[in-house]
């Protein structure tokens, strides 16, 4: 069991951790504002619908705009998500160093999202969720250690 209290996301020393945090992306070619925007554009296969979540002004227009198309969602979408979350989060960290040092100096501290509606991606209203995308950020954590010989 870790002694160290767990790096809940939204407090303000890590919100860099949410991908509604202004760290802009560079994924597949394009330029995305926010990993948010990166994400939900690899729920379709639609370049058009791809483009107009990219152009989205924020990461929770980005959201909205996705979740009203969502009859168009790829068919192979709840297999792959998560999958491509990780890759997500680790261009995050190769394309910006603060972020990567911020998530190096976490230690082996657990990372949650403190998501109080979320119990997919981070911890839910019962504080007893699947913490999918802290999950996922502590993977990131121990691949980008490894790349690094530390």
């Amino acid at each position: 069991m870790n002694p160290e209290p767990p790096i809940l996301f939204y407090e303000p020393d890590y919100y860099i951790f949410s991908n509604f945090s202004a760290f802009a992306l560079e994924w597949k070619g394009h330029l995305c504002m926010t990993s948010e925007h990166a994400y939900h554009t690899e729920k379709f296969e639609d370049e058009t619908i791809k483009e107009m979540i990219r152009k989205t002004r924020s990461a929770h227009d980005a959201l909205l705009l996705s979740k009203e198309h969502r009859e168009s969602y790829r068919k192979d979408w709840d297999e792959v998500k998560l999958g491509i979350m990780k890759e997500i989060l680790h261009a995050k960290v190769a394309q910006h160093p603060y972020v990567k040092k911020k998530l190096l100096d976490s230690g082996s501290r657990l990372l949650v999202e403190d998501s109080w509606r979320d119990d997919f991606w981070g911890w839910g209203p019962n504080k007893d969720g699947a913490n999918h995308l802290g999950n996922i950020w502590m993977k990131v954590r121990e691949e980008v250690r490894v790349q690094e010989g530390l």
